[in-house]
């Protein structure tokens, strides 16, 4: 009686089904707007009711748009197109949903826009979800403390500003003095780490980007970084969107408990196309006429950046956000911003770039608020007495200037500065193992260069490197494993490379 009463309720079921599929859906009354301006990246719209906040607005002619203003009367938009084919008097629907960004692992070795349209020629973008570009940070409570090192592959950034997983760390500087070189070498040395890599262009010239591709394809790094690129040439509203596209992508790989780093190059761009819209929207200017709320705008942006509990999945979210200062003044309104939110930064000086001291990284203005947390213990053991060092060496320089007789200590301090200086130098595109840099830092620190000038001393980083992996090879998986050197070890690596000098 039971199986023939539940057989019923199946079929009876079924039925319902079956029946509720035939009835045509009830319409749903949605009323449309109005154009009423169009202008530059921008367009004004009337008789728009219930429309909400940032959402996806279509033109007669297909082109999207954001709602950006919602006033009593008009409604401003924030156009994700061209604004040619949009005229006074067109319709306007607004789409009941968000701007949104397809997610996938499939992006991996893609180039797409704003919106996920592919840029590459390599097919369409297949997605099984599509997150929306604006989500909230993750709560406090969700987040793990950052302890993990995102090695760069830069001597003096491994060394002396460590970036952590999970940390927001900003580059800034001059134009041309290096900044998105640095970004590009980091991620290039995450080949073979497991972390995915999210290089976002917002407004940026076209054939930049394409020298940056281009960079990465050729030394492998392509097959796990997503670029995420809006162009000079595109929208104020695409360029203000991309950032927080990327954001998103980053955010899906980071729930699945997968180790992400993203490149926001750079931020100055975007603070200019969102007070191009906020002045063409009537926004209330303030200092330098950017908006109010340019502070929220990066915040609530770089905020998204953590590193997550294990019950949460444990990914990380590491960001590199780029911004250019003007004459090196990195207290300007966006630069201080940027400096206040984030934690830490890498500046880079026009004047060691003209030195041809590269990476031109200023160790003196230069900070990481995390810090040794994330270091690998061997770094400690050679980081305190080369910081040290080097800042004397900085400070005794700019005073020898107006001297002419020193005496023998100070001249000591300031051949071994100029060494050191020496040994921080490094090529574009040649990240170093975390092993080969303690080896040759212990060898400066040990004082193995104060004999050589200063142009052979990479030569002889060449020689430390290629013994290193033969003679240490053990001491190679103790230091990638996290653990300290006692002084024997420190010892005998000071020895290989005063060997090196005889031969």
């Amino acid at each position: 009686m039971t199986e023939d009463l539940q057989k019923i309720l199946e079929e009876a079921e079924t039925a319902f089904r079956q029946a509720r599929e035939k009835v045509p859906p009830k319409p749903s009354a949605r009323q449309a707007g109005t154009v009423s301006y169009v202008g530059s990246g921008i367009a004004l719209v009337s008789d728009l009711q219930g429309v909400l906040v940032d959402e996806i607005l279509v033109f007669a002619d297909g082109t999207r748009g954001l709602a950006f203003n919602l006033d009593r009367d008009l409604t401003g938009a924030v156009l994700l197109g061209s604004s040619a084919g949009i005229g006074s008097g067109g319709e306007v629907r607004g789409e009941n949903r968000v701007l949104d960004f397809p997610v996938s692992e499939s992006l991996a070795g893609r180039v797409v826009d704003a919106l996920g349209n592919p840029l590459d020629a390599q097919g369409a973008i297949i997605a099984d979800e599509r997150w929306p570009v604006e989500r909230p940070a993750p709560g406090i409570m969700d987040r793990a403390p950052v302890t993990e090192p995102l090695a760069s592959g830069i001597k003096v950034v491994d060394a002396l500003i460590p970036i952590g997983r999970g940390q927001r760390e900003l580059i800034l500087g001059d134009r041309q003095t290096g900044k998105t070189a640095i970004a590009v070498d980091a991620i290039i040395n995450q080949r073979g780490r497991d972390v995915l890599c999210i290089y976002c262009a917002i407004g940026k010239r076209a054939s930049a980007v394409a020298k940056v591709i281009a960079d990465l394809k050729q030394y492998g790094a392509m097959n796990y970084t997503t670029v995420v690129m809006s162009s000079e040439d595109d929208p104020p509203g695409l360029q203000f969107s991309a950032p927080y596209a990327a954001m998103s992508l980053g955010e899906y790989h980071m729930s699945r408990g997968r180790d992400v780093l993203i490149v926001l190059d750079d931020l100055t761009r975007h603070a200019r196309a969102y007070r191009e819209l906020s002045l063409l929207l009537r926004r209330p200017p303030g200092r330098e006429a950017f908006p109010g709320d340019i502070f929220y705008i990066h915040a609530r942006l770089l905020e998204r950046s953590t590193h997550l509990r294990e019950e949460h999945g444990g990914g990380s979210l590491t960001t590199l956000p780029i911004v250019e200062t003007e004459a090196q003044n990195i207290s300007a309104y966006i630069p201080t911003n940027l400096i206040s939110i984030t934690d830490g930064q890498i500046y880079l000086s026009p004047e060691l770039f003209r030195k041809g001291i590269l990476p031109a990284v200023d160790v003196g203005r230069s900070v990481s608020r995390v810090g040794g947390k994330t270091q690998l213990a061997a770094y400690r053991a050679v980081t305190g007495d080369l910081k040290l060092a080097y800042s004397q060496f900085e400070e005794l320089e700019a005073f020898s200037r107006f001297g002419t007789r020193l005496d023998e200590d100070t001249r000591k301090t300031l051949d071994r500065g100029r060494r050191i200086r020496a040994v921080l130098k490094q090529k574009q595109y040649n990240p170093m193992p975390a092993a080969h840099q303690i080896g040759i830092l212990v060898a400066a620190n040990q004082g193995v260069f104060d004999g050589i000038e200063p142009e052979e001393i990479g030569a002889v980083e060449e020689k430390i490197r290629k013994n290193f992996d033969q003679e240490f090879e053990a001491l190679t998986r103790k230091i990638e494993n996290g653990e300290k050197l006692d002084d024997k070890e420190l010892q005998s690596l000071a020895e290989m490379a005063r060997r090196q000098l005889d031969r």
